[in-house]
């Protein structure tokens, strides 16, 4: 089987992750196993095994006949039987499948909020799922719209995974020994960095010593400016810290003490997963996937996504019993281990792949 992986750019998040994640795993399960990127590259290039067929359309429009063009030779040169189209990538995917019947246009589903729409806002990706040959999606929500709104009835839901990569360890955290929070997601809506922030504020004025560290691409766009800005009116330059894009996270997360993720919307976050890998205790808003994997109060705590004082009242919880932080890291582990291994999904996935 030869399989590419399309996406629109290597920045880091979650899709773009994934697709690394499966031109990786998959380098030593099939025949070809590919990687193209199809607007941006970007940090997450360095973790693609030089082992995977990878190539850069650069495209610079959304109907780019130039780029369309390029992925068929490629295609075509290497043989290819699925495309295996992550996010919005699946409408160039679908472009070359015009003009080269043979290829087969598997669809993988990341975005969390798409259960939220009507099927009126999606009407492009209503067309493209008629050559749709599978759907992939990350959560049970994605997978009752897909079944519900789209054209093509092989859909299954994958669980997300990631593995815990050797490193090179650049980033240091500022603030104490000990006293560390991190939250791992892209600085973008709907994140919400800024019920973060609010909860950082009510932290401070118990336990000053205790510091908050964001990682994730800071797009330097009016959401970047409004938090930058909501830090500096609460005097929390030295206790919220923001570090944009780093490929280090294992080694991010080897330094802090416990982990957070404020989404008012997910669909199911691969932080969550590297959370886990690392035992570290986790405090997260209760959307998308997450309920399902985490079990609260065993394997980490739960809260809505408005609800500032339970999540206060959570964190405090961890600073103050260090034993709990220890329990509620072994525990989401284990539920990672058990659920979201490499080994496990992609087994799922090529025994699913191989019946389209």
């Amino acid at each position: 089987m030869r399989i590419v992986q399309v996406i629109d750019s290597l920045d880091l998040g979650g899709a773009e992750k994934m697709a690394v994640n499966y031109a990786n795993a998959l380098l030593t399960k099939i025949e070809f196993s590919g990687l193209v990127a199809t607007r941006a590259e970007g940090n997450l290039k360095i973790e693609l095994d030089e082992k995977v067929s990878y190539l850069f359309l650069n495209r610079k429009r959304i109907i780019d006949f130039g780029a369309v063009l390029r992925l068929k030779k490629y295609c075509k040169e290497n043989n290819i039987d699925f495309i295996q189209a992550h996010g919005t990538s699946y409408f160039i995917a679908i472009l070359v499948k015009f003009v080269y019947p043979k290829v087969k246009i598997v669809w993988h589903e990341h975005f969390g909020s798409r259960h939220t729409e009507d099927i009126n806002k999606n009407t492009l990706l209503l067309f493209c799922s008629y050559f749709f040959k599978g759907i992939v999606v990350v959560n049970k929500s994605l997978e009752e719209w897909c079944k519900l709104n789209l054209r093509c009835n092989n859909i299954i839901l994958l669980n997300n995974f990631t593995s815990n990569k050797i490193e090179d360890p650049c980033t240091i955290l500022k603030g104490f020994e000990g006293k560390k929070i991190v939250c791992i997601a892209n600085l973008k809506y709907p994140k919400n960095h800024s019920f973060l922030v609010e909860i950082a504020n009510k932290i401070f004025k118990k336990y000053p010593d205790w510091s908050f560290h964001l990682i994730g691409k800071d797009f330097l766009d009016d959401y970047s400016n409004q938090l930058k800005a909501q830090i500096r009116d609460y005097n929390l330059n030295d206790s919220v810290f923001i570090y944009g894009s780093k490929n280090d996270v294992f080694h991010i997360l080897k330094q802090s003490d416990i982990a957070i993720l404020t989404s008012i919307s997910e669909g199911l976050p691969v932080s969550v997963i590297e959370y886990g890998l690392m035992k570290k205790p986790v405090v997260l808003t209760k959307v998308g996937e997450i309920p399902f994997i985490v079990k609260d109060g065993i394997e980490g705590f739960l809260v809505d996504s408005n609800d500032i004082d339970l999540f206060y009242e959570k964190l405090i919880n961890y600073i103050q019993e260090e034993d709990l932080r220890t329990q509620m890291g072994n525990a989401l582990y284990q539920t990672i281990i058990d659920n979201h291994s490499e080994k496990v999904i992609i087994a799922n996935y090529l025994n699913w792949i191989l019946s389209l």
